[in-house]
């Protein structure tokens, strides 16, 4: 609640229930915003067992002047598919329950970026999205011939293609994710699939993601770890990002950092991720990290400046297996790696090929750091907790640090952050 904003000039405080806006109910907060956008609004609210109505006003630019513990007041839509490679069916079991909770709500979509399926729209939903016109969406497509779709998505009824046809009809614009699995939606599967896309005007990105798997499942054994199979479909794609570079000055399809880590590939200029749309997808993560590094030991001086340290002394840098690599050869470029070790932490928890940062486990981290020995200050991605300060396996930073036994120190996962805490 903000001192002295227009909630709280109306004597509301925190644990007030908002239930309609306008005489409107409110399913979610976007449609308080819908119902909110001006300068007055009545609203009816529940505090304490009583129900009473309130004007509130507000000031030109100016806030409402509190927020919402939720942004969903109705519960979150869940999934109803069984996509083949869902990595949530993968979990072990004994985690947090949160963590099996299958979203497939376009809301979500809208406000966060999560991708949906588009299997559970209804009509009523297609015509909120229009007249509040929630857009972009962010749409897990996978294919588009029917019998892949039914074997990769598994959906009861699947108009997930003729209701994207009819948002994209309406201006609702589309981000769009494949997650590729091999031998069934890659190669001319892909072909199909990207071809449809390319024919409408309003996806305006697609994100091509590899099959992630653990071993808490016997479904998958490989997905594109190789360099072959990784710079094969970098190769499939590229025909299309030529061609759309040439049409529209954009690269419109964009492959994960896993396929350029794996193939042995640099990934391409910050210009040709078309200002990160999939961002959050894992595409240009690795281009981001490396520029805003670079910069950083520039604009700093840092270059070959970090004093010799006594081998017992060294920095320890944790990271995942698969951004390790990358890691060491950016610190050796930037001649400052002679102080440092880059740890790269195996995720015994998950398996498969996870192998992302932002996946290991408390156990895993500290049990690696114990393992490593040496007499050295930590740096440990704090992207391995949640927003409630714990790991996937419900470990604090407190039960971390002393299961290192060591000087521990949980960073940020951006360049700027590491170097700090290096330096």
């Amino acid at each position: 609640m903000e001192p002295g904003g227009p909630a709280d000039r109306a004597g509301l405080s925190p644990g007030v229930v908002i239930s309609t806006a306008n005489g409107r109910s409110l399913r979610d907060v976007i449609d308080w915003r819908w119902e909110s956008d001006g300068r007055k609004v009545e609203i009816e609210i529940l505090a304490e067992g009583e129900t009473r109505c309130i004007g509130l006003e507000r000031d030109s630019g100016e806030t409402w002047g509190f927020s919402f513990s939720h942004v969903l007041f109705d519960g979150v839509r869940t999934c109803r598919n069984a996509c083949a490679f869902c990595f949530l069916a993968q979990l072990p079991p004994g985690l947090r329950p949160a963590l099996y909770v299958r979203d497939d709500d376009y809301r979500l979509s809208f406000l966060q970026g999560n991708f949906v399926t588009l299997t559970n729209l209804t009509g009523e939903d297609i015509d909120r999205v229009v007249e509040q016109h929630l857009s972009p969406l962010y749409v897990s497509l996978h294919a588009v011939t029917p019998a892949v779709r039914a074997e990769l998505v598994c959906p009861r009824e699947d108009r997930a293609l003729e209701v994207a046809d009819e948002l994209l009809a309406e201006g609702i614009d589309l981000h769009v994710q494949i997650v590729l699995v091999p031998g069934v939606n890659d190669g001319l599967e892909l072909d199909a699939s990207l071809t449809w896309l390319a024919a409408r005007e309003g996806v305006r990105s697609v994100g091509v993601v590899p099959l992630g798997y653990t071993r808490h499942q016997t479904r998958f054994s490989h997905s594109y770890e190789s360099a072959l199979a990784a710079a094969a479909v970098l190769d499939e794609l590229e025909p299309w990002r030529t061609a759309f570079r040439e049409r529209d000055d954009i690269c419109w399809v964009h492959a994960a950092d896993e396929f350029y880590l794996n193939a042995g590939r640099p990934v391409p200029p910050a210009e040709a991720y078309d200002g990160f749309p999939q961002f959050e997808n894992g595409i240009g993560l690795l281009r981001d990290f490396t520029d805003e590094f670079l910069a950083v030991v520039t604009a700093e001086g840092l270059s070959g400046s970090v004093p010799a340290v006594p081998e017992g002394l060294r920095a320890t840098v944790v990271t995942g297996t698969l951004f390790a690599p990358a890691l060491t050869s950016l610190l050796d470029d930037a001649g400052v790696r002679d102080a440092f070790d880059v740890l790269a932490v195996d995720n015994t928890f998950f398996g498969g090929n996870v192998s992302v940062a932002g996946l290991l486990t408390g156990a895993d981290v500290s049990r690696a750091v114990w393992a490593h020995g040496a007499d050295t200050h930590v740096l440990i991605p704090s992207v391995i907790f949640n927003e409630d300060g714990v790991t996937l396996d419900g470990l604090s930073a407190d039960e971390i640090s002393a299961a290192c036994g060591r000087r521990v120190e949980f960073v940020a996962p951006h360049a700027c952050a590491l170097l700090s805490g290096i330096l």
